[in-house]
Order: structure tokens, then sequence, then C-alpha cells
């Protein structure tokens, strides 16, 4: 009898020196969410990454700048970074017309 009076006391010590500030069952410490919160006092989301840009997009831009600056070391470059791409074969086709 004295054994389980002791494990109560000392359960209730234990809960009573973790405060409200601490982990609760089965989720975060408190502060973490206090901090996690927005101004409206909401939890909020973790920061996270931006998405990755689309390559298709990056590789389209690149060759509009060389277009654009139009000089045979920019097609030369283009074509260097993207020999597969089905635009290098337009930057070969204006490295010929600059050849003439």
């Amino acid at each position: 009898m004295k054994r389980s009076l002791l494990l109560a006391g000392l359960f209730g010590t234990l809960t009573a020196l973790a405060g409200r500030d601490h982990q609760p069952f089965g989720g975060l410490p408190v502060m973490v969410e206090k901090a996690n919160a927005d101004e409206a006092g909401k939890a909020g989301r973790a920061p996270s990454m931006p998405m990755a840009r689309d390559p298709a997009v990056a590789v389209a831009e690149e060759y509009e700048a060389a277009r654009r600056k139009g000089t045979r070391e920019a097609f030369e470059l283009f074509i260097a970074r993207h020999g597969d791409d089905p635009l290098a074969e337009q930057a070969r086709a204006q490295l010929k017309r600059l050849s003439r």
C-alpha cells in the first residue's frame, strides 16, 4: 500500500515540476509550438525549400539569352552545355548563319 502511494506521489511531483512549457503527451514541446506560432497565435508550418525550377524552362531561357546576345561564343557555350537538347539544333543553325 505504501509503495503505490509513493509512486503516485512521485508521479505527481514530476508532473508538477514539468509544468506547462514541457512536452505534452504525443506532441512537440509547448515552447516549440509557441515559437512556430504565427502572429494570430495559431501554429504555423515550418519553412520549406522552394520548388525546383523546371529544367526545360531553364534551358529555354539560356537559349534565349544566347540568341539575344547573338555571338558565336554564346551559341557555342549553349551547345557545349546542352548538346542533347532540341534547342541545340537551333543553336547550331544560328552558328551556320553567323559563319556566312
